[in-house]
């Protein structure tokens, strides 16, 4: 019997848990996944919850729910991967051999990193909606908050959902519109970036989107420290911004298991193959979501697309065989955009997001870059999809590909 282990029983996790026990021979293969918590979240979910749309019930079930009985699923701390002697070291001192494992720890805020932005005013006046903690401080603040400088600060690249920060000022917009008091709050999104994407088509469309929601940008945005006591966020260059209620997205790093073990780079992220999802240092070793160092958005969809490529790679590893799909950096995100409309973007590592039609030419039904009810619609529908469909492995009607059917332009230069 061969042991495969699958560390982070996430997104990208619990899809491979799920694909894995129907593609690969039970009598060949055992199957463990590994994760600190019983509880799976809907990340995407925290996005709402500080408008209260969402509740923290909204976006947290038991992770065994999710994951097939086939599988076992064991709650614990990883210390460490030794990945020459293929083993994994749990806090509790143990050891699990493995022949083949899938990392799929994922990313998670670290407001330790940046001075003066974790202290005694985080979750006071400094929150992040990274996390549902975040969130939910996030809610009670903004429930009774009267307004002022309210500034979105993305502290460095990568984040998890590169579009998550404009989604909050575009609902930002919309909450305090219903509330009566938009006149009365200044928006400002301050981020590392020359723009408010990192493609430049997407990023005309988005910065339009901020010009007439009278939403403020500051690119190009070193932020060496935060000033609490003088509410002000201090770039390297010694330019000051000042708050009166401060929304952050720290920076994001790989799990500290990837760390202790040599793994990662400078942020815990693993050198991976861009195409086959092996690891570039271990060849019994696979990676996929946010775990990975790839040039790729940070985001459940790539992997969702991520999954359907690696379990053909790794059926094909487990039979010998040459592992012949390749993952393109496809990425599919709606864009919540206030007043009960969205946006929808599609792109890869060579094609940025284009106008057109999704999923089909001319047809749809969703549009790209253009902003409709039916993308806000499809924004929610989501939810359900995430935990009844592709949590479980089920297969979706959009390929793991990009197709460049529907769009109206070529490639990015």
């Amino acid at each position: 019997m061969r042991r495969l282990i699958i560390l982070g029983g996430g997104t990208g996790g619990t899809m491979m848990a799920n694909k894995l026990v129907k593609a690969l021979d039970p009598g060949f293969w055992r199957i463990t996944v590994i994760d600190s918590s019983k509880t799976h979240y809907y990340q995407p979910g925290f996005l709402f919850m500080p408008f209260g749309l969402y509740t923290a019930r909204d976006v947290m079930k038991p992770r065994r729910d999710f994951l097939p009985l086939e599988a076992e699923l064991l709650i614990a701390e990883v210390d460490r991967i030794e990945a020459e002697h293929n083993r994994v070291l749990l806090k509790d001192g143990s050891a699990l051999p493995y022949d083949a494992l899938i990392i799929a720890t994922g990313a998670r805020i670290r407001p330790d990193q940046t001075d003066g932005l974790l202290d005694d005013e985080w979750h006071k006046s400094k929150f992040d909606f990274y996390t549902v903690e975040g969130a939910a401080a996030l809610r009670t603040a903004l429930q009774s908050w009267p307004g002022g400088r309210l500034v979105v600060s993305v502290v460095e690249m990568p984040i998890k959902c590169p579009v998550a920060p404009l989604e909050f000022l575009f609902l930002a917009d919309s909450y305090f519109m219903e509330l009566g008091i938009r006149d009365k709050v200044y928006l400002h999104l301050v981020t590392p970036l020359p723009g408010a994407f990192t493609k430049p088509i997407a990023t005309a469309v988005l910065g339009d989107f901020l010009a007439k929601r009278n939403i403020n940008i500051t690119p190009e945005f070193g932020l060496a420290r935060v000033d609490s006591e003088q509410k002000k966020l201090v770039g390297w260059d010694e330019t000051e911004i000042p708050y009166d209620l401060l929304v952050s997205i720290p920076t994001n790093m790989g799990d500290e298991a990837i760390a202790r073990s040599g793994l990662g780079d400078e942020l815990n992220f693993i050198p991976t193959d861009r195409h086959s999802l092996q690891s570039k240092a271990f060849p019994n070793i696979f990676v996929l979501g946010d775990a990975t160092n790839l040039p790729a958005s940070k985001a459940g969809s790539v992997a969702h697309f991520q999954a359907e490529i690696l379990t053909e790679n790794f059926v094909a590893f487990a039979e010998g065989r040459p592992m012949l799909a390749s993952f393109d950096g496809h990425a599919n995100c709606f864009i919540e955009s206030g007043n009960g409309k969205g946006l929808l973007i599609d792109f890869n590592y060579d094609t940025e997001p284009l106008p057109g039609a999704f999923p089909l030419p001319g047809v749809g039904p969703f549009p790209l870059l253009d902003e409709t009810r039916l993308n806000h619609y499809g924004k929610l529908m989501f939810r359900w999809i995430y935990w009844h469909v592709l949590l479980r492995g089920q297969e979706l009607p959009i390929g793991a590909h990009m197709s460049m059917a529907g769009k109206t332009a070529g490639k990015a230069a």
